[in-house]
């Protein structure tokens, strides 16, 4: 199955790395389209950092702000999704600092995540949430998430709902595979005591 997958990622690669050249060209459409093509996955990111729908759109649209303007100086040392990532998790923590410092709450529920691909596939896996509603998942697991610090949430998030492998996680982030790992471990044991109702 991972020789499959290697291809594909092989593939996707380059289709960016050719919208990277025609965007610095000044070609508006090849934006367009890198945003059309990661979107989806930085949004499903940014919202399950914040738990809010509002701010997730206004946190990504600074991304997407943030990424055109720096594309110039994108180097292709790692794949353009990774250093997309690395841009929302950057700017994402950097929202909820702010909003910290400010003391406003970050735990306002959304409905709008039952209809969310990376919950309902949570959902319908063999797990402690396997009794769960998509809607009590929605606010149990949000809320538990809200409890962890960023640097904790944000490696539950890519790893656990976005699945994505450990050491582009280490890519992102800037640190060893070790970090990860040992972040990852100390999360879900967090994780593991606020949703203990879920346990089988």
């Amino acid at each position: 199955m991972s020789a499959e997958a290697k291809p594909d990622r092989k593939a996707e690669a380059a289709v960016d790395a050719a919208l990277v050249r025609r965007a610095c060209r000044g070609d508006s459409r090849a934006f367009d389209e890198i945003v059309r093509r990661h979107h989806a996955r930085l949004y499903g990111l940014i919202y399950h950092m914040t738990s809010h729908r509002e701010d997730t759109e206004d946190i990504l649209q600074a991304v997407f702000l943030r990424a055109y303007r720096s594309l110039p100086r994108f180097r292709g040392k790692s794949s353009l999704s990774t250093w997309l990532h690395r841009i929302a998790v950057n700017t994402t923590i950097n929202f909820i600092h702010r909003r910290k410092r400010a003391a406003m709450s970050l735990n306002d529920p959304d409905a709008a995540i039952e209809r969310s691909e990376e919950y309902q596939e949570l959902a319908a896996r063999d797990s402690p949430f396997r009794d769960a509603t998509i809607s009590e998942l929605q606010r149990k697991l949000n809320a538990a998430l809200q409890t962890l610090s960023e640097k904790h949430r944000t490696v539950v998030v890519l790893h656990d709902i976005q699945g994505v492998p450990h050491e582009e996680i280490a890519r992102m982030l800037k640190c060893s595979v070790g970090t990860v790992r040992s972040r990852l471990f100390y999360a879900r044991r967090l994780l593991q005591g606020e949703l203990a109702e879920y346990a089988p």
